[in-house]
């Protein structure tokens, strides 16, 4: 029979080697990112937008492994108070890393203000939490699609400015 404290000084001790091989600090610094996603990607408009109740136009900036998004909406229905809906037009803004696995981008963030500061949970529109997943699709250098796991309008995004990435530290 084997004596109760070197079984739970022998349980301890493999803890420990899978805690040791499996856990790591997060890194002190940007990791990279994508290529071919670093610099500033515009939406300039949707598919029949002027026949649509509502929709939203993008505009994403990619740096290193962070992102930066825009949402410009626009809607013919006032279905919130006119101080936030500005007469059928509002932007959001959103801020976070992101991570790509095979064709999907996934950013995970925060909403923000206009001078991307935290947003305060009791203002207009959404805040908190931001995550999102797009299937990215390259159609050239300068030209990507998002489609959007929570939207049926993908997001078809040319690129206006070109930006290399710099890690910084955290």
């Amino acid at each position: 029979m084997q004596n109760p404290f070197s079984f739970r000084l022998s349980a301890f001790t493999l803890l420990m080697a899978l805690c040791v091989s499996s856990c790591s600090f997060n890194p002190n610094q940007q990791t990279p990112g994508e290529g071919y996603l670093q610099g500033e990607w515009r939406q300039d408009s949707v598919t029949n937008q002027k026949q649509l109740i509502s929709y939203s136009l993008y505009h994403l900036k990619f740096s290193c492994d962070s992102f930066y998004v825009e949402i410009h909406s626009f809607s013919k229905t006032n279905t919130g108070t006119d101080t936030c809906m500005n007469a059928g037009h509002w932007t959001e803004y959103t801020k976070g890393t992101y991570i790509q696995r095979n064709d999907t981008v996934r950013l995970t963030g925060q909403f923000c203000n206009a001078d991307y500061t935290l947003k305060d949970d009791k203002g207009c529109f959404r805040s908190g939490d931001y995550d999102e997943l797009f299937k990215v699709t390259k159609q050239s250098d300068s030209l990507l699609t998002f489609a959007g796991t929570t939207d049926v309008i993908p997001i078809k995004a040319r690129l206006i400015k070109r930006v290399s990435c710099h890690p910084k530290p955290i």
